[in-house]
């Protein structure tokens, strides 16, 4: 049954695909309840990432379970067995019960570049619960460059960058690209080298947490025609108001402290996973116009309509244009 789902819906995405520039993609998310995992294509390649069925399998059935996926993932998409990289969703926490989804937890290296609207992004299929780029997020980006040309973007929580190289290829005339990360802001680096973009005093890559950055304010009177925010979900981060951040409860605070990065006539592209955020007009800031745009960011591949939420927030003297 997974067999033949795969291959079914492999030949129809992958058309879809081609046509739009695009060698990585969705093709199963839970679909059959047997069989509840996501599996993607990187062009040739394939990603699949196994979630637990039940609270009750034993070891020896979960084992012989996933080997009997695997090979229905190998006859479906005809691919042999190095090709296949598995990975397993259940919430991976540190010490202290967090999260931590970009920790490294293998060492093969295994890294392709892929291509998305005529742009190329190194992925890592081994070595991390994500590849390094997020799929659902392609038409997101895609607005973003769109809205670029001439623009100052500053690109918040950027991971590896790749909406920073939108925007460099939509013609943004400074970019800054925050991460706590210096692995990931590295990476962002490749990414933008890969499509012959270089950094200079215009565009820079910032080590820094981007809640304290927020906090600290922008600098002097630079401010941004195009922000991009998608924070995560949760994190420990330490700054003046408290000692976590919270999505959930957060987004009104954060979404103030965008405020006052935004330059006139700017847009803000807010965006989250959280499905338990309560989106309340009335906490938006008074003079900010918010507009829920997921419908329009949501890919073809992808079923899951509930797998981001996405904003396009604007000043309210623009709301006309929106």
């Amino acid at each position: 049954m997974l067999a033949n789902r795969l291959s079914n819906r492999f030949k129809h995405v992958a058309k879809w695909a081609r046509r739009q520039g695009i060698t990585c993609f969705r093709l199963y998310e839970r679909d059959i309840p047997d069989y509840p995992m996501i599996v993607d294509w990187y062009d040739g390649d394939v990603v699949a990432w196994f979630y637990h069925r039940t609270k009750d399998d034993t070891l020896e059935r979960e084992v012989a379970y996933r080997k009997h996926a695997e090979a229905e993932i190998l006859q479906g998409l005809a691919i042999p067995r190095e090709r296949l990289f598995v990975k397993f969703r259940a919430r991976q926490r540190d010490d202290e019960g967090n999260r931590d989804q970009y920790e490294r937890f293998d060492t093969r290296g295994y890294v392709k570049v892929v291509d998305e609207f005529g742009l190329k992004f190194e992925v890592n299929l081994s070595d991390y619960l994500d590849t390094g780029l997020f799929l659902d997020h392609r038409f997101t980006r895609k607005m973003v460059r769109e809205r670029s040309d001439g623009a100052a973007v500053l690109n918040l929580f950027s991971y590896t960058g790749a909406f920073t190289v939108h925007a460099r290829a939509g013609g943004a005339a400074a970019t800054t690209t925050v991460d706590m990360s210096r692995t990931y802001l590295a990476w962002a680096e490749r990414n933008l080298a890969l499509n012959g973009f270089r950094l200079d005093a215009a565009h820079q890559l910032v080590h820094a947490d981007c809640l304290q950055f927020l906090d600290a304010g922008p600098e002097g009177t630079r401010r941004y025609d195009v922000i991009v925010c998608d924070p995560p979900t949760f994190s420990n981060s330490k700054r003046m108001r408290a000692d976590s951040f919270a999505i959930d409860r957060d987004w009104p605070w954060l979404l103030g402290a965008l405020r006052a990065f935004l330059a006139p006539g700017g847009v803000i592209y807010f965006s989250t996973n959280s499905r338990a955020l309560k989106w309340d007009d009335a906490q938006v800031p008074a003079d900010l116009y918010a507009r829920d745009i997921s419908s329009q960011t949501l890919p073809e591949d992808f079923r899951n309509e509930k797998i981001h939420r996405c904003w396009r927030i604007e000043e309210r003297r623009d709301r006309a244009a929106v």
